[in-house]
């Protein structure tokens, strides 16, 4: 009865999500799917990586207020705050916290947090990403458009996730599982990332367990 009820949930979150439907020139409406059914909108094909160089994907830029005094980066540190920073000149923060959800953990010295891409640049290049423009590429790597793409979290998780996909790691923090996966699926398909053979094992394995009733959003990217 429980999955019924939660399927029946989608439908409704559909409907909320129209309010949020694009203005006039912008290309596309949000998406909402359960996780199982989100990987049959997934592309399975091999990952190349040749020709990969992170200076493929040029960040930070500027970020989405050229006037504010902070790139992508610290755009993303002052938005992900749990209790808001002072910003001074430079985009220098202090008295801030943040919540690195990979690991649970509180910090609240911005010098300790990275960015992490949620699909890693390498795994973007890999699974399509290395077909687009290089203006394409900067969007990407600088996407505010989406809360998921590009997460604040410790250095040390920040490390070991490197550019491995859910097959080789995962969060710390088992709690987060499904969080996770639903980001990560999420910005592939909002990007029209593909994902490889064990990585949609990985995923199915998720799909058909713990994270059967996870609710998917995502808006596609401009192309």
């Amino acid at each position: 009865m429980f999955t019924s009820l939660a399927r029946g949930f989608v439908p409704l979150a559909l409907a909320a999500v129209s309010l949020l439907a694009p203005a006039a020139g912008q290309a596309h409406a949000s998406e909402v799917v359960l996780l199982p059914d989100a990987l049959g909108a997934l592309t399975v094909e091999d990952e190349v990586r040749d020709g990969y160089s992170p200076g493929a994907f040029p960040h930070w830029s500027s970020g989405l207020d050229p006037d504010d005094g902070c790139d992508t980066r610290g755009e993303v540190l002052v938005t992900e705050a749990v209790e808001a920073p002072a910003v001074g000149s430079g985009c220098a923060m202090s008295g801030g916290a943040w919540v690195s959800y990979y690991d649970g953990q509180k910090v609240t010295d911005p010098a300790a947090l990275a960015i992490d891409f949620m699909v890693p640049l390498a795994e973007a290049w890999d699974s399509g990403a290395r077909t687009w423009s290089a203006a394409r590429r900067e969007a990407y790597a600088n996407d505010q458009g989406a809360e998921a793409s590009l997460v604040a979290v410790t250095t040390r998780t920040h490390r070991a996730k490197a550019d491995q996909d859910p097959t080789n790691w995962l969060p710390a923090a088992q709690g987060q599982y499904c969080r996770y996966l639903s980001e990560w699926i999420a910005t592939k398909l909002r990007w029209g990332l593909s994902v490889d053979k064990a990585e949609l094992e990985t995923l199915k394995t998720f799909a058909d367990g713990p994270c059967e009733e996870t609710v998917i959003v995502y808006t596609p990217a401009a192309p």
